[in-house]
């Protein structure tokens, strides 16, 4: 009787199967070489990491790799740059403010609720560039909005002020979001953190956007902003979200530079 030699046991039957587990168990027992095929399920935990669950061992599937070591790098980033940053443009920062209170009633910084990382919320600020009451304005322009999706946007909207339209134009209405850098709310670079009302109406694959720390600008600031359609900047939003990196986001910052000078899409 030949022995027959079995180097490798290759297994690409469902591993649901009751008779496949009896034969990777017997393989087991007879420490056996196995390769087997993983269907999309199964696949998953090749992205998985081990974690303790309450004294339970357990896997984590990360919807998207995640390394500590670019958590902690894009982080350093943000605080180091946001520092300098404050402190050099805080003689414009001054002007500003100046320029809003004397030209129109109300406070110089405008405090909104958006919704950040993983749907947490938060209140993102800004300069104000509108009237006092522009949220109750808003109802009345809505079948003006010339935006796509559940974002609302008008090229020449009544509510902005003479300074305000100068501070979107110039996009120095954004830069208080600084201190929300600073604080850890929002990051130098992510997708741009949407209102809860405009998240209310996302589909599923909307939120994928959601799955990192909003920030900023993004792919969407240097690509021409409110001259892309929604589906396509929460496309371009769902591929930061894929393949941010450091490097990624250097880039980001280098490119909004001059879009920012050359006041591309901004509105």
């Amino acid at each position: 009787m030949s022995m027959k030699i079995v180097d490798v046991t290759v297994v690409t039957a469902p591993l649901s199967d009751e008779r496949v587990k009896n034969c990777l168990e017997l393989l087991d027992l007879m420490g056996k070489n196995v390769i087997i095929l993983l269907d999309d399920t199964v696949a998953k935990v090749t992205r998985s990491r081990p974690v303790d669950f309450d004294g339970l061992p357990m896997v984590a599937y990360d919807g998207r790799p995640r390394l500590p070591w670019q958590v902690l790098s894009k982080r350093v980033m943000d605080v180091v740059l946001t520092g300098m940053g404050l402190i050099a443009i805080s003689p414009i920062l001054l002007a500003v403010a100046i320029a809003i209170k004397v030209t129109s009633d109300g406070p110089v910084f405008f405090g909104q609720e958006r919704v950040g990382l993983n749907g947490r919320t938060f209140k993102m600020y800004k300069f104000r560039s509108m009237v006092v009451n522009a949220e109750e304005l808003k109802a009345k322009l809505t079948h003006l909005n010339e935006m796509s999706g559940p974002v609302f946007k008008i090229t020449n909207d009544p509510r902005v002020t003479s300074v305000g339209r100068f501070l979107r134009r110039t996009s120095l209405d954004e830069l208080p979001q600084l201190w929300n850098v600073l604080i850890g709310e929002m990051s130098l670079v992510g997708p741009r953190p949407p209102l809860p009302s405009e998240v209310n109406m996302y589909d599923p694959k909307h939120r994928k956007r959601l799955a990192v720390k909003p920030g900023i600008t993004c792919i969407w600031q240097i690509s021409g902003r409110n001259e892309v359609d929604f589906e396509e900047w929460m496309e371009m939003d769902a591929d930061y979200v894929e393949r941010c990196s450091l490097w990624m986001d250097v880039e980001i910052l280098a490119r909004t530079v001059p879009v920012v000078f050359m006041r591309k899409g901004a509105s």
